[in-house]
């Protein structure tokens, strides 16, 4: 097994002029390594893996993912549509709640279709008659919740008091797997194998007894493979077990690890002044363009900063007061012009964009370490703010 899976290392040979600012650039090497890595998984241990598109939607990259894993992972419609427009294999979709316009659509699109509680799918169940009987093929999933808490952060945790994701699964009862196929269980959040196992632990006295009735379960995202240290091994024999004394296939929906390490957003200094401390505008906004770093909140690394020097508040360009970055050391005081990357942030922080404020998207560039081929993906420009507000 592989044990690495590429880093932020090859970004400091990148030079940040290349490319316009702000810029997300994505690192294609990076992300096949992430990918080697989930791919082996599969192979080693039967796990059917698939990418997880809110975390990670770069289409421009589908191909590539889809040499080595199974699909994707749905949301919702639109990025079930994006699914099949774009990437290959087979789709899961699952939302806490579907819009009855949608959902025909769904059905037509989706290899499976996870709904958060049996009263859902009781309440649909004419639509999914209707579905077959116009010759779709798809299996139902329900996601439960395992009510175990091992998310490090509550706003991240799917199992905190009074969360909206997935059936309780101390209400679960027979009669509520009527037609479903397979459960989800999704209950991790940048973590490595233990919590996984602890989870497991605790969840399957609970389903042992309903589990010869199924075809899988999906065990969701939030497990960070591709780090360096996660005990992948363990996985691979976890994952054996699990399908081998239950007969279940087993789901791996992995986002933010198909993209670990693989991408950096690229700014520039807009003016520096100093307001009892050293304050330096920047082209990057924390609000609009790495929101995590306030809704975690979380300091995102930078490429390069010093290890000792001079401490520089950087935010954004918005008008909201707490759009701030962090305070970072640099060597000497950054006047404008300045370039500057943060580490890390090809998952979750590209899909997560906004124009408020009118704050311009940043480019999208994909690189190649190994061969330092550079394309420019995607610009976006006024009309893009303009034309989603009326």
């Amino acid at each position: 097994m592989e044990t690495q899976a590429g880093g932020p290392g090859a970004f400091a040979r990148f030079d940040l002029g290349r490319v316009p600012s702000p810029c997300f650039v994505v690192d294609a090497a990076a992300v096949r390594r992430n990918l080697e890595v989930l791919g082996d998984i599969a192979d080693h241990s039967g796990a059917r893996v698939l990418l997880a598109l809110k975390a990670f939607s770069m289409w421009a990259l589908g191909d590539l993912v889809g040499e080595r894993l199974h699909g994707v992972c749905a949301s919702g419609l639109w990025e079930a549509r994006l699914a099949r427009e774009h990437f290959k294999g087979e789709l899961t979709t699952y939302a806490p709640a579907y819009r009855a316009a949608d959902l025909p659509e769904i059905l037509r699109l989706s290899d499976t279709v996870i709904f958060n509680s049996p009263a859902q799918i009781a309440r649909f169940e004419a639509v999914i008659s209707q579905a077959r009987a116009d010759g779709e093929v798809f299996e139902i999933g329900l996601r439960l919740n395992p009510e175990h808490s091992e998310a490090p952060v509550a706003k991240y945790d799917p199992c905190c008091p009074g969360s909206r994701l997935g059936f309780p699964v101390s209400q679960l009862r027979p009669e509520h797997l009527r037609g479903v196929d397979g459960l989800h269980v999704h209950a991790l959040c940048e973590q490595g194998f233990e919590p996984l196992q602890r989870l497991w632990n605790a969840l399957e006295p609970q389903i042992e007894s309903l589990l010869p009735g199924l075809k899988w379960v999906n065990l969701g995202g939030g497990h960070h493979i591709t780090r360096a240290d996660y005990a992948r091994e363990d996985l691979i024999a976890f994952v054996q077990r699990i399908r081998g004394r239950h007969g279940v296939e087993v789901y791996l929906e992995p986002g933010e690890a198909i993209a670990l390490d693989a991408g950096i957003l690229v700014g520039e200094v807009l003016d520096v002044f100093e307001n009892g401390a050293q304050v330096a505008i920047t082209d990057i906004s924390a609000t609009c363009h790495m929101p995590d770093v306030l809704e975690a909140p979380y300091r995102p690394a930078m490429l390069g900063e010093a290890d000792d020097g001079m401490v520089v508040r950087l935010g954004g360009p918005s008008c909201l007061a707490g759009d701030v970055i962090g305070d970072y050391r640099f060597a000497q005081t950054p006047s404008p012009g300045t370039r500057i990357a943060f580490l890390d942030q090809a998952h979750y922080s590209m899909v997560k964009t906004t124009t408020f404020n009118g704050v311009p998207l940043p480019a999208i560039a994909l690189w190649n370490s190994e061969t330092d081929d550079l394309r420019l993906v995607r610009e976006f420009d006024y009309e893009d703010f303009r034309d989603r507000l009326s």
